[in-house]
């Protein structure tokens, strides 16, 4: 078990000591290309390069200059890095949960004045959940691009051939269970029921479901189950998995491997992630967001679609959002907002979401063909939508990435290794209190 490295740590350092928030750029140097800093795999960035090479089209003298970075954790490393040195990009591309350590710093540039201004954008126009989550201490920082949630992806061929229904509206955990153990199959298509295979013959060659062990995978069950991830979502001070609701949504997440053996081992996910075995065929159902379409949409091998998250007692999803931001130290302020413009308005959310990448946070191209398009898969996009009045936030406190990493660490080895439930919860207390208490709230 590999724990995950506390980077939001060194970055808040390297932050602090060099008074990042002091620079203020003039803004009006347009001669150099607009630097944007986006991470994904190599689908999602060609999605970024066909926004570009449309917007650089179509506003002739115009440039913009991809920055590629590998992950998540590049990404943080990147910027944090920029800014230090002095030469951050002028936009970057980041999840509402990870750009509180940079807003409490003030690395962003508040764009209320330039929004008021903009004859191209109308906040209105915009899903108020995603708009909401990059709000710090009263301003609008940045521009979120999508306003996704969890869905469940599934393999159609992979159920037709088994006979299995397909997941739909409305269906429990229970279902997804149920439906897990059937869809888990050895390489002669035989259901394997519980984690002890009978031989070499009865290991999986298909599993039943993937699910990382995050928290972002666990909120939205805790959320319909009744219960509350933190312990106040505007001030959070702890972790509040310890309710009898967060529990047993807790407990019913890691029986998936520990009672069932629907999901991958380890062992397995450290050989082949989880999106990799269902691009291959070998994973029946995945649990993630809109961001793997760009990826899936290059399967040819076998017909796919995306079902809504199971319930609990109701109906919740979990926001999955990311946001253009400019940083405050941009020499080129002026040509970053101009492209950011482009971006976020109509025909930039409509190309962007023609790729697959983004369930668009514009209200009226999120109804559009460019998203609903019944030619190209997943057919079920409705799902996505139908999600957003369900959607919750989690914090956006600025040590929630460490926060997740040490969570996901705890959790990865409750489901595999068989920690108790009872001192999970006492560990993800414990360590993460002090993190809180370090945090900074928008």
């Amino acid at each position: 078990m590999k724990p995950r490295s506390l980077l939001a740590l060194a970055l808040c350092a390297a932050l602090g000591l060099t008074g990042c928030g002091s620079g203020s750029g003039s803004g009006s140097s347009d001669s150099s290309p607009v630097k944007l800093l986006v991470f994904g795999a190599p689908e999602e960035l060609g999605a970024y390069r066909t926004l570009i090479e449309a917007y650089q089209d179509a506003r002739p003298g115009e440039r913009v200059q991809l920055i590629e970075a590998s992950d998540r954790k590049d990404l943080l490393a990147r910027l944090a890095t920029s800014v230090a040195g002095g030469a951050p990009p002028d936009v970057f591309l980041m999840n509402y949960r990870f750009y509180g350590q940079f807003a409490a710093k003030g690395v962003v540039e508040p764009l209320d004045e330039r929004i008021a201004a903009s004859s191209a954008l109308d906040p209105a126009d915009y899903y108020p959940v995603a708009m909401e989550a990059f709000k710090w201490e009263g301003a609008q920082l940045c521009l979120p691009q999508n306003v996704s949630s969890l869905a469940v992806y599934y393999n159609r061929t992979l159920f037709t051939k088994y006979g299995v229904p397909e997941p739909k509206a409305g269906w429990t955990w229970n279902d997804l269970v149920g439906t897990a153990t059937l869809m888990t199959r050895d390489d002669r298509g035989l259901v394997i029921k519980g984690t002890e295979a009978e031989g070499a013959a009865r290991l999986p060659a298909v599993h039943g479901l993937g699910v990382e062990p995050s928290i972002i995978r666990l909120a939205p069950l805790v959320w319909s189950n009744g219960g509350e991830i933190v312990d106040d979502p505007d001030k959070p001070t702890r972790l509040a998995l310890d309710s009898p609701a967060a529990r047993e949504a807790l407990r019913n997440l890691v029986d998936l491997r520990l009672a069932y053996g629907v999901v991958p081992t380890d062992a397995e996910v450290e050989a082949e992630d989880d999106e990799s075995r269902f691009l291959n065929g070998r994973l029946a159902m995945l649990m993630t967001s809109r961001r793997a379409t760009t990826n899936f949409r290059t399967i040819t091998g076998f017909e796919w679609d995306v079902a809504p998250m199971p319930v609990y007692r109701q109906p919740v999803g979990v926001l999955h959002s990311d946001a253009y931001c400019m940083t405050r130290g941009s020499k080129n302020k002026d040509a970053a907002w101009r492209f950011m413009e482009y971006a976020m308005a109509e025909e930039g959310q409509r190309i962007i979401a023609a790729t697959g990448r983004t369930v668009p946070s514009h209200i009226g191209v999120s109804r559009s063909p460019a998203f609903l398009d019944p030619n190209q898969p997943p057919r079920n996009s409705q799902v996505f939508l139908d999600a957003i009045p369900t959607v919750r936030a989690l914090p956006t406190v600025s040590t929630w990435p460490e926060i997740e990493d040490l969570s996901y660490g705890i959790l990865e080895n409750a489901m595999h290794r068989g920690d108790k439930l009872d001192d999970v919860v006492r560990e993800l207390d414990t360590k993460s209190r002090p993190m809180f208490a370090r945090g900074e709230n928008g």
